[in-house]
């Protein structure tokens, strides 16, 4: 039972941590454009990403056991992943890089139960559920924002090429207050779920395994007997964390997404944040966990390359592409030596 309060604790803190982390998913553009101050922004976002949390369970759902064998895992196991995401999410957001908590929290867990299962690859779903649902999408889903934002910003151009430049300032300045709140839905509609998830996952393996059976009677809402939905608690509980976390903003993220990228105007960050929003609402309806990290900053990119390419400060894109590629296989790593660790202690 201890070891299930660490790992609510851990599961909380990583919700945290992802919403101070990510806001400026949500939060960049709007701030960059000076359409909004950061407090109005981060608030803004606190309040959609809230929203977003409780509008459904699809992804948390593969989250908690379309990756990997939930036979194989235990609570030392979920402890381990969530441990290596967290990790790894205080380095990048220490270096200002915007990496992807999903993939960090996919690999942690792929990684810790592989060690708990004694490196047996099974345990983990290739064919239905990490190619599918976790690589595939990591491909894709930047692309559609990288040329969805560059035909999106075009489009704009098209129709408006006879409007004054103080009529599309004035005009999008606006608009942006809707494109930035739906970003801020569509990142709680994803990124939320996948913290829900590791926790009923935790509550499926702590009631199969027996910790929860001598429960008293007020406290049998912690038993998930199968894992067909997420407990109302949960959603709730992630869904104020994230929002708390959101609202502790992420200035360093902000800065990197928002200035040091290309330079944005109001139109910029609306066709961006348009771009990014209809993608990830996307994947959260069809219950697949994409980064919402990789589909705004390529939506970024896109929309900054039809200014020139030049406009894009591509020493910048480099290094976020690096945090990008490291993230799986070093928070994999991470959890695999926590589990082998905790197991070597006489876990």
């Amino acid at each position: 039972m201890t070891l299930f309060l660490l790992v609510l604790l851990a599961a909380l803190a990583f919700e945290y941590i992802n919403g101070f982390h990510d806001t400026a998913n949500a939060i960049a553009t709007v701030v960059s454009t000076k359409v909004l101050t950061p407090r109005k922004a981060i608030a803004l976002a606190a309040c959609t990403n809230l929203l977003g949390a409780l509008a459904g369970t699809a992804v948390a759902t593969t989250i908690g056991k379309g990756l990997v064998d939930a036979s194989a895992i235990t609570m030392l196991t979920v402890f381990c992943a969530l441990l290596g995401a967290i990790a790894w999410n205080l380095f990048t957001w220490w270096l200002g890089l915007p990496s992807s908590s999903s993939h960090a929290l996919v690999g942690g867990l792929c990684g810790a139960a592989l060690a708990g299962a004694d490196g047996r690859w099974s345990v983990l779903h290739w064919s239905s559920g990490l190619w599918p649902k976790i690589l595939l999408p990591m491909i894709i889903s930047p692309l559609l924002g990288l040329f969805g934002g560059a035909l999106i910003m075009y489009t704009l151009m098209l129709f408006l090429r006879r409007a004054t430049p103080r009529f599309v300032s004035l005009f999008f300045g606006k608009a942006q207050l809707v494109s930035a709140g739906f970003m801020g839905y569509s990142h709680g509609s994803n990124d939320a779920q996948k913290t829900m998830g590791i926790i009923t996952l935790a509550l499926f393996t702590g009631t199969q395994s027996g910790v929860f059976k001598d429960l008293p009677a007020w406290a049998t809402f912690l038993r998930v007997e199968e894992f067909k939905g997420v407990p109302f608690w949960v959603v709730i509980t992630c869904a104020i964390t994230m929002a708390a976390g959101t609202a502790a903003g992420g200035w360093r993220i902000i800065k990197t997404m928002g200035h040091k990228m290309v330079k944005l105007q109001p139109i910029h960050g609306f066709a961006a944040e348009t771009t990014a929003a209809l993608i990830i609402h996307g994947a959260s309806t069809l219950g697949v966990p994409v980064s919402t990290t990789h589909v705004i900053s390529t939506s970024i990119m896109g929309v900054g390359a039809t200014k020139r390419l030049s406009a894009v400060k591509w020493g910048v894109v480099s290094r976020i592409l690096w945090a990008w590629v490291l993230t799986l296989p070093i928070t994999a790593s991470l959890g695999y030596l926590l589990v082998s660790l905790g197991n070597g202690l006489g876990h």
